[in-house]
């Protein structure tokens, strides 16, 4: 099952690269890797009673714009220069915590209402087989992380959002109970 895994992995991360290649090749030594952007808030399960994880989740994310989609002009220009982030999530009750990365696209609605989809892989310490205790039984050790966000500005450096993610081997591994969480955050621009 590891090497379809990672055979899954290179896979995607040849699809992103070839997207992204054009760009980075253009910019990525001159590119700005500072932190545009630091989310941190909290969320819950939303899993069904046998597969829910109990107690909170503490999170903090990192966006990074090196391809400065802030400046992109057209919504194909928008798809070819997402930014990237780098996240956690820490369980307050012994379930399951993740470390995940990713890339993300933001797509205004109106001057101070946006939507934020992302995608990319997690590693986690949650129960790979399924032995008897409740929570997800995960099967592997990486997973595929997606999440999308609707974002309100408060002012021109802080947003609420509210976010939904998912984390799963895509049923590469067995068991695929997968870990769902919905929750509030707060996102401060620099």
């Amino acid at each position: 099952m590891d090497d379809r895994i990672a055979s899954v992995l290179r896979s995607v991360v040849c699809v992103l690269g070839v997207s992204t290649s054009m760009t980075f090749a253009q910019g990525a030594l001159a590119a700005d890797w500072s932190i545009k952007e630091v989310r941190a808030g909290v969320t819950g399960s939303i899993q069904a009673r046998s597969t829910f994880e109990p107690g909170f989740f503490p999170t903090v994310v990192l966006f990074f714009d090196p391809l400065e989609s802030a400046n992109a002009s057209t919504w194909q220009d928008t798809l070819m220069r997402p930014r990237l982030h780098v996240g956690a999530s820490v369980s307050t009750a012994g379930a399951a915590s993740q470390v995940y990365a990713g890339l993300n696209w933001t797509v205004p609605v109106t001057d101070r209402f946006y939507l934020d989809v992302g995608f990319g892989g997690t590693v986690h310490n949650g129960d790979l087989e399924d032995d008897g205790t409740s929570g997800p039984k995960l099967g592997c050790s990486l997973l595929f992380h997606e999440y999308a966000a609707a974002g309100f500005r408060l002012t021109d450096k802080l947003d609420v959002v509210a976010t939904i993610d998912h984390s799963s081997s895509a049923n590469l591994c067995a068991p695929n109970d997968g870990i769902s969480h919905a929750g509030l955050a707060l996102a401060y621009k620099f």
